[in-house]
């Protein structure tokens, strides 16, 4: 992700510029294959070409700066680089998930079975894995806490990123699916009627009244980066995880989720009916 977001910003200075990439070539020696790579995201440049092409398109010294930081960080997704010590406990596909979700301008979540991952409370996310397959006491307890570090995204206050527009729709049998039994689940509704109140968070249940509904197939994820990179969607599946990024892909999930935002009900409606499950 991060290459890509350099790769954009290469590119921009270029256009302001208003420099070919033969231009480029003839005016620093940067062969154009090689900046086309870069401009595509599929290379990192080394820090003396960045200082080359930052020469030629004036670009600010608090612009460099930032940067070069972001192609040093390359290699390591953003969140990864602040918590490094869970990296042994990731998959491949894992960190990358996490690196986008911590990149992402909003996040479009459709679940049938379990509460986001974003939204659960530490007792539920702890029974989550407990029930689920065989982990040492140690190793739940650091994806706990790296389950509880993710959801800062909701809250960030860094300078250039605002707190995720999370949008979430969830089948009715999310919320009576007793994980972790009555007292961690009353305690898990309560932290969605709470989360729902947030201005930057939209939850939304599909009644199990309305029958069946295009998400039946299983549960994904839509990553929004607006102008830094093209969307993309997730899907987690027992074979491995599964990224999906062509065009038609992502229009296809974007129009599922639209329908069943338009199923489900109103996120006031939708915590009335929570609201109601704590009352049993």
């Amino acid at each position: 992700m991060r290459l890509r977001r350099l790769a954009a910003e290469l590119t921009a200075f270029r256009a302001a510029a208003k420099l070919t990439r033969e231009q480029v070539e003839d005016q620093t020696g940067v062969n154009q294959g090689t900046l086309w790579r870069i401009e595509k995201g599929r290379a990192k440049p080394h820090n003396g070409t960045l200082e080359t092409l930052f020469d030629l398109y004036d670009v600010p010294a608090r612009r460099r700066a930032e940067l070069i930081d972001l192609a040093s960080g390359a290699k390591y997704p953003g969140w990864l680089r602040q918590y490094r010590e869970y990296t042994n406990e990731l998959s491949d596909g894992y960190a990358t998930y996490i690196s986008f979700e911590s990149e992402a301008k909003a996040l479009h979540n459709f679940e049938t079975i379990v509460v986001p991952g974003l939204l659960q409370t530490e007792e539920y996310a702890r029974a989550t894995m407990i029930d689920g397959l065989p982990m040492e006491d140690e190793g739940i307890e650091r994806r706990v806490q790296m389950r509880m570090e993710r959801q800062t995204v909701l809250t960030r206050k860094r300078q250039g990123a605002d707190p995720l527009q999370f949008w979430a729709v969830v089948d009715e049998a999310v919320l009576h699916r007793a994980v972790g039994g009555p007292a961690v689940m009353r305690a898990q509704l309560g932290r969605l009627l709470e989360m729902n109140e947030r201005p930057n968070i939209n939850l939304q249940v599909i009644p199990f009244a309305k029958g069946a509904h295009p998400g039946m197939t299983g549960p994904f994820v839509r990553f929004v980066f607006g102008s830094l990179a093209p969307d993309l969607v997730y899907e987690e599946r027992l074979a491995g995880d599964l990224f999906l990024e062509l065009e038609a892909e992502i229009d296809r999930y974007g129009y599922v989720f639209d329908q069943l935002r338009a199923r489900a009900l109103s996120p006031r409606d939708s915590s009335s009916l929570i609201a109601e499950l704590i009352a049993r």
